[in-house]
């Protein structure tokens, strides 16, 4: 954090967590769990023993670890109106992922619930979170969706939760940035890092779609923090994208369907990390 006005250069949070070089994350898209409209009573050691599987696959075909993210529970509810019942499973299935890959691992409780992210990781032994909108306000699916930086933040040091990074990303995907218009992708940048982001994330415009290499290196030239990609990487632009970053999440491409919702393909996995010189 920075002291009177001071902000000392940061240690690298993707050097700390996966060590040198760029970083490959796959996404581990958890189904319904209790609370959401969808779920119909599965047990939650079988969301673990389904979360633990697809993590698996990950690693053991060229990947560095993985993100659990509760993306079943549709539709995603606001920050700060997640019951008891979200943390403590996400608590519990991403504690069961990092017991099998380290503290590597990294949460997501969507949409854009920071706080509960970070109960979640520091509880679980997870090491970083994401937080899809960190500064300013955009509109999405869900309403208005304004920054968790100040909030995200002194919880998590209430907590003592200190070590648990945050991943923040930039320009997000899934909605309408006319409240910030005004604001360029450069100010937008220098914004995620001055509220104390670890490691900034670019995207596409929906889950599944490209990254534009402009947009990375529109992020990167504007910060001292890692940047890493979020969304629309596969084997045809892997390679390209990696070269202007520090790493991507990957999802879509790894599963059977191409789609978020289906189950993890090994031969997909591996094509990604092949393609990324793993």
């Amino acid at each position: 954090m920075p002291v009177f006005g001071v902000f000392p250069p940061k240690p690298s949070a993707i050097g700390a967590l996966f060590g040198e070089g760029s970083a490959l994350i796959g996404a581990v898209h958890l189904p319904p769990l209790p609370g959401s409209p969808a779920y119909r009573g599965q047990p939650v050691t079988e969301i673990c023993r389904f979360a633990v599987e697809e993590a698996r696959v990950y690693v053991g075909n060229g990947f560095d670890s993985v993100i659990v993210e509760n993306h079943g529970d549709l539709p995603f509810l606001k920050p700060g109106q997640h019951g008891y019942e979200v943390a403590a499973t996400m608590g519990v299935v991403t504690a069961a992922v990092a017991a099998e890959l380290g503290p590597h691992v990294g949460v997501s409780v969507l949409s854009n619930a920071g706080e509960c992210a970070v109960a979640t990781a520091w509880a679980a032994g997870a090491g970083w979170v994401r937080v899809n909108q960190w500064a300013n306000a955009y509109v999405a699916n869900e309403g208005i969706i304004e920054g968790q930086a100040a909030r995200t933040t002194r919880y998590r040091h209430g907590i003592g939760a200190d070590p648990v990074k945050v991943f923040a990303d930039v320009h997000v995907k899934h909605g309408a940035h006319a409240i910030v218009a005004d604001r360029t992708l450069a100010e937008q940048t220098e914004d995620a890092e001055f509220f104390d982001a670890d490691v900034l994330i670019a995207t596409g415009s929906r889950t599944g779609h490209a990254t534009s290499v402009d947009e990375v290196v529109g992020i990167r030239d504007h910060t001292q923090l890692p940047v890493i990609i979020g969304s629309g990487i596969d084997p045809s632009n892997v390679g390209p994208l990696l070269a202007e970053c520090d790493g991507a999440i990957v999802a879509s491409a790894a599963k059977v369907n191409g789609r978020w919702w289906g189950r993890v393909a090994p031969e997909k996995v591996r094509a990604v990390a092949r393609a990324a010189g793993r």
